[in-house]
Parts: C-alpha cells; structure tokens; sequence
C-alpha cells in the first residue's frame, strides 16, 4: 500500500455553509451502538466505488454532496 499523501472526502452542509461535516454509513451494527465509517477515500478507485452511497444518501436527506479533495498532509501525533 503507498502511502497516503491526499484524501477525498463526501461532505454535506447541516445548518449552513459554515456547518458541514463528513457523511458515515453504519459498517458494523452493535446492541449499544452502530460502528460507523466515513465516506473518505485515498485515490479515486476509492472515491468511485463510494460516489453511489453519497449520491443516494444525498437524495434521501435532500441536500447536496459534495466532494472535497484534501493533500495538504500533517502527522499530528503517533500513537501507539
């Protein structure tokens, strides 16, 4: 695997321009609570095969999606 210099991400605004934040779907379902994972991707295969969720989840809440590429990389922490 390379490593990962840029990420892509689907977003959706909540309240306004300046409220937004990135869409999940649940992955994994718990009796106390769902895992969910984030519809980011690391190269556009990625980014392609998730376009369909974000569209369909786009639709049912009525609200745009929009895909934001992000590459300006900082490692904050390593945690181990």
């Amino acid at each position: 695997m390379p490593k990962i210099t840029e990420l892509y991400a689907f977003i959706v605004e909540d309240t306004g321009p300046d409220d937004e934040g990135v869409i999940d779907i649940p992955a994994i379902s718990r009796e106390y609570a769902p895992i969910l994972a984030p519809l980011v991707g690391a190269d556009t295969a990625r980014v392609e095969s998730l376009k369909p969720i974000a569209q369909d989840i786009g639709h049912k809440i009525g609200k745009k999606v929009t895909l934001v590429h992000f590459t300006n990389r900082e490692d904050l922490e390593v945690i181990q």
